[in-house]
């Protein structure tokens, strides 16, 4: 297989804190890879150190067959979470501005385009949204057309139509073979974008491969929660696993042909219920199963996964 990215061995430490821990790494040219992992994992670190912004205390990363430092610009872009250009230009202007730092770049009209924001172009970026602020960010990030996008929580801020827009954007650029590297922290994209997902957790790649994979392999087994005042005991004796949590009962293991038959096993024990909600294994009980705790209180995941 053709790589992009290769990292082998990636290790960094500031002081006592270690960011990166020994992280491997391959991803094949035109292939959407997205990290994720709680704050504090590395993800930074490791898109700093495969961009050539950071130096890893041991270990080698090639892009492109490169060391990073000596690739060529006009094949790489990176869109940092943080991000401000300046505020009195329009998004026209700005596109135009980081156009001309490139050999070839992109028509500026068609990323604006792309981008949804031909029509809001001449507005002076200081009055645009957020949203509308981050898809110039996006489009600036494309116009010099990269063999290699790093894009760093890419949709933060953006309404969901406009997700839904970028990740079809996405999902073009690596169909023409534009191979992205993207952390977010919003598992729906993840799955939605990534041919694979690696889990950072404590600076360690955890885990790695497609979303159904992982999910299959630990995202445990669909369930059926049931929101009730009844005694955590109210099925026992029945052939279902139940395990209790407040005024929930949550019935393991059911599968969508099996609901039916559980609903009228609570009504013929006289179980009352509020509501009921089945749901199936996903990325983010995956993400909750192999980051530990560290996941369970991070605001962000909390915020991103919803």
């Amino acid at each position: 297989m053709d790589n992009a990215l290769v990292a082998e061995g990636l290790s960094r430490t500031y002081g006592d804190t270690v960011a990166l821990d020994g992280v491997s790494l391959a991803v094949a040219r035109g292939e959407v890879f997205a990290l994720i992992g709680p704050n504090g994992a590395g993800k930074t670190t490791l898109v700093r150190a495969l961009t050539g912004t950071t130096t890893p205390d041991s270990g080698s990363v090639s892009v492109l067959g490169s060391a990073p430092e000596e690739i060529d610009e006009n094949r790489i872009a990176l869109l940092p979470q943080d991000f401000s250009p300046p505020e009195r230009l329009t998004g026209r202007e700005l596109l135009s501005y980081y156009a001309g730092l490139y050999d070839h770049p992109r028509a500026v009209e068609d990323v604006l385009t792309e981008v949804g924001m031909a029509g809001d172009a001449d507005s002076w970026y200081e009055t645009l949204s957020g949203g509308q602020r981050r898809r110039i960010c996006v489009g600036i990030a494309l116009v010099n057309d990269p063999d290699v996008l790093f894009l760093d929580e890419p949709t933060t801020g953006i309404d969901p139509a406009g997700r839904r827009d970028l990740w079809s954007l996405v999902a073009g650029l690596a169909a023409g073979g534009t191979t992205v590297f993207l952390t977010t922290h919003n598992m729906a994209e993840a799955e939605a974008l990534a041919d694979r997902v690696g889990l950072l957790a404590e600076g360690q790649l955890v885990e790695i491969g497609s979303p159904d994979t992982l999910v299959a392999e630990h995202g445990g087994e669909s369930r059926l929660v049931v929101e009730t005042e009844a005694a955590s005991d109210a099925l026992a004796g029945s052939d279902y696993r139940v395990s209790a949590d407040g005024r929930e009962l949550t019935i393991h293991g059911i599968s969508p042909k099996e609901i039916g038959e559980a609903v009228a096993a609570l009504e013929r024990t006289g179980i009352e219920y509020d509501s009921l909600a089945w749901t199936q294994p996903s990325l983010e009980d995956v993400y909750l199963e192999r980051a530990g705790e560290r996941a369970r209180v991070d605001p962000a995941i909390a915020g991103g996964i919803r």
